[in-house]
């Protein structure tokens, strides 16, 4: 690294007070399109990301997350150092490709009632009490019970589903050392819960996700076993643990924009256009991490192979230089986020979280009128992945 970046500014991620949405940031990336920290270089403006996320030079650098954090091995560390979120080159390919035709559109254009009928459910529970919480009454078995239908496993199953991801989802926070035994523990019970659910499948397949994945052949290539248990693993964490943060960072979003919220009461087509609004402005993604495969000078900046690069994905999609009229705004016409990703890396799975999010956040909006925080919120640490743990609102039932 040269000279240069001392003039640059430092941030702390690991500080606890560390905030994406804060003045330190925003006046960081007034200054300099890039920062310091204590995990390598973070990127803070949205043509630099847009470049970087598809630069050849950078490679998927969360595969090196576990030993920048002490830890070399286990079932995690095995899991996740051969999971398509790290594979790179032809091995990411192939298995991507494989993958692809499972995320059929039509498949999830078919399970859109049962969607709406499900989130209905979940409001129909708590809409009488003008109170809820909502990350335990509506985000967490909605993402989870989102899941088991497009498994086409009994719903009654979403509480050991939710318990499992979660527990895999410390592995992406500041804290994962020491929560590695549990979340190793959390690996072999769904490790298990997938080889069963392939057994059953390749017996006798049906109409679901799991049996298109099973019965995913192309020109003779296949997955092995090892490659789909490790890929519905990686559906079941990233489909439950995102979506559910992404929910919760959604309704933040809306309360402190009341009329973007009545807005989309009365135009259920937004819903789509609200899903990306969110992901924009306040997604639980919060940086994607690539790595220098070489040494090269990016404006003017010498990076040496091995750096870490955090392009931080909320400050890009709300940069000032490309969204000048950086709020949250259903109306406007915006360019992409990278609340994905972006890249050959982008999220496999991003039209299932496109379309459960944006048929729930229409009819949350449609039934509830006025959501605010009542106290005793609790919040992921703001950097990596991030979103509230409770999110105690109380709101009034529109008639």
């Amino acid at each position: 690294m040269s000279n240069t970046t001392l003039d640059a500014p430092y941030l702390d991620l690991a500080d606890p007070g560390f905030a994406m949405q804060s003045e330190q940031l925003r006046s960081a990336r007034e200054r300099s399109w890039y920062a310091r920290t204590n995990f390598g270089l973070a990127v803070l403006r949205y043509d630099e990301v847009s470049k970087l996320l598809k630069s050849p030079k950078l490679s998927q650098g969360s595969a090196k997350w576990p030993e920048h954090n002490g830890v070399h091995g286990g079932l995690f560390f095995d899991w996740w150092t051969k999971n398509l979120l790290v594979l790179e080159g032809e091995d990411h390919h192939r298995i991507r490709r494989l993958l692809n035709p499972a995320f059929s559109p039509r498949l999830i254009k078919d399970l859109v009632p049962r969607f709406q009928a499900l989130a209905n459910e979940l409001i129909d529970d708590f809409i009488d009490n003008g109170e809820c919480e909502f990350i335990r009454d509506f985000a967490e078995p909605y993402a989870t019970r989102v899941l088991t239908i497009l498994l086409g496993i009994p719903e009654s199953e979403w509480p050991t589903i939710a318990r499992l991801a979660s527990t895999i989802g410390l592995a992406l926070g500041v804290t994962f050392k020491r929560d590695l035994e549990k979340v190793d523990a959390a690996v072999a019970e769904l490790y298990a819960y997938a080889e069963d659910l392939i057994r059953d499948r390749q017996a006798t397949p049906g109409e679901d996700f799991v049996s298109r994945l099973v019965l995913a052949n192309r020109d003779g290539d296949r997955l092995s076993d090892e490659e789909l248990r490790n890929a519905l693993v990686l559906l079941i964490f990233g489909g439950m643990d995102t979506t559910r943060n992404q929910l919760g960072l959604a309704l933040q979003s809306f309360m402190r924009n009341p009329d973007q919220w009545e807005l989309l009461a009365e135009r259920p087509d937004l819903g789509g256009k609200a899903v990306e609004e969110v992901m924009r402005t306040n997604p639980t993604v919060t940086w994607v991490t690539r790595e220098a495969v070489e040494d090269f000078t990016y404006q003017g900046l010498d990076i040496a192979r091995g750096t870490t690069v955090h392009l931080f994905t909320q400050s890009s999609g709300t940069d000032p230089m490309a969204f000048p009229d950086p709020d949250m705004d259903l109306l406007a016409e915006h360019a992409p986020h990278y609340g994905f990703g972006g890249g050959v890396h982008h999220c496999l799975g991003h039209f299932v979280a496109r379309a459960d999010m944006s048929e729930a956040l229409p009819l949350l909006a449609r039934r509830l009128a006025g959501p605010h925080l009542t106290g005793g919120d609790e919040w992921l640490p703001d950097s990596g992945n991030t979103g509230p743990i409770r999110l105690p609102i109380g709101f009034t039932k529109r008639s």
